[in-house]
């Protein structure tokens, strides 16, 4: 818990570096978060018509936007990536298998341009 409230105090900090633990953390809080909005949404019978979630979900995922991107874009930073590399993500399949890769592999030990090794 303390990773997700780490990184909505960085909500919108695009420098710097994110190391996998931080991101990791993150997307696993978030995921449970966002499961936990859509069963509100199912069980208050809020849902859009066809559709598994509501308005609970849609205010928790844009709310969650900008602090996910700034993430994402911290932990390229760590592997040595421009925050640019998002972009390979339109690449079907091959960008995102790639992205997948990316944000699994170790961040480059010590100082590299985008600031100092957060693990140390």
């Amino acid at each position: 818990m303390r990773w997700y409230l780490e990184v909505l105090g960085k909500y919108a900090d695009f420098s710097g570096r994110a190391r996998r633990k931080e991101y990791w953390m993150f997307a696993l809080f978030n995921m449970m978060f966002a499961i936990g909005a859509m069963i509100i949404d199912n069980i208050f019978g809020m849902t859009i018509s066809g559709l598994a979630y509501g308005p609970v979900y849609i205010i928790y995922a844009i709310a969650l936007f900008l602090p996910s991107f700034a993430v994402f874009v911290r932990r390229l930073h760590d592997v040595g990536k421009s925050g640019w590399m998002i972009l390979i993500a339109l690449i079907p399949i091959i960008g995102a298998i790639w992205l997948l890769v990316l944000m699994v592999s170790d961040g480059k030990v010590g100082v590299n341009k985008y600031g100092p090794d957060p693990k140390y």
